[in-house]
């Protein structure tokens, strides 16, 4: 029985038109199976459905999901991110030319904006990045972001704009990934935050992507956030870095696999 799925001409090309075509045809590809978006069954023969490929360098996951959940894609991902290591921010260094990477810290939490719960992940750094390149000491975290289309915080009572090509990926009710756009163009998606083991998140936190299909990423440089034990004082900290000018944020759709 011919499936009915979506096999993106990038995808298309990692696994090979003859791969390709098996799929097409059923021969490969499940008939009923669990959207690990939204935690729901899919069946291929009723509804279209998404191939999704994983690709590292000597490993690659194929994976389905509901069309309506995400796009065929191919996402890109470091073998050593399957493995288990967490992604820095891409291209950057630590600051000093420290040997050791600094990588990203991510806390989830719920942000009332606009009279509603909105959810949210907060990105802070374990140490001062640097330009690439640079050798210097001065922290471009905030800069490098906002190049890459973030916008400085002046105010936490509004939404953040959305940024294109970037999504926040949840599967099976846990956090992955950030991914950003792939340098090639296309479809194809790239790691820029990769968890060393999915994130748990609240059923409030989940329930509340499910509902607007967007998540807000702030993001604020080293130190300034902290770990906090509650969301309140997470929404006081977030302020605060705002007021200083060290906040920045983007909201990103909600993505699966």
């Amino acid at each position: 029985m011919p499936r009915m799925l979506d096999v993106s001409e990038d995808v298309r090309a990692e696994i090979g038109d003859e791969e390709a075509e098996r799929l097409l045809a059923g021969e490969n590809a499940p008939g009923s199976y669990d959207c690990t978006s939204c935690r729901t069954p899919g069946d291929s023969e009723q509804e279209r459905t998404s191939t999704v490929l994983f690709v590292g360098e000597e490993t690659a996951v194929l994976a389905f999901a509901h069309a309506s959940c995400i796009p065929s894609q191919v996402v890109q991902v470091a073998e050593e991110q399957l493995q288990g290591a967490v992604r820095s921010i891409t291209g950057a260094e630590p600051a000093g030319g420290a040997p050791e990477q600094a990588v990203l810290g991510i806390t989830s939490g719920l942000v009332l904006i606009e009279g509603d719960l909105h959810p949210a992940l907060v990105v802070e750094p374990t140490g001062p990045i640097a330009r690439p390149g640079s050798g210097g000491t001065t922290d471009e975290f905030l800069p490098l972001l906002i190049e890459q289309g973030f916008v400085p915080v002046t105010d936490m009572g509004r939404l953040p704009s959305v940024l294109p090509g970037w999504s926040v990926l949840l599967a099976m009710g846990q956090l992955h990934a950030v991914l950003q756009p792939g340098t090639g163009g296309g479809s194809s998606s790239v790691s820029w935050w990769q968890a060393h083991q999915p994130l748990q998140v609240t059923d409030g936190w989940r329930a509340a992507a499910n509902k607007s299909q967007r998540v807000l990423v702030f993001a604020a440089p080293v130190g300034m956030i902290g770990q906090q034990p509650r969301e309140d004082l997470l929404r006081d900290a977030l302020e605060k870095a705002a007021a200083d000018g060290r906040l920045v944020a983007a909201a990103m759709p909600l993505a699966g696999t």
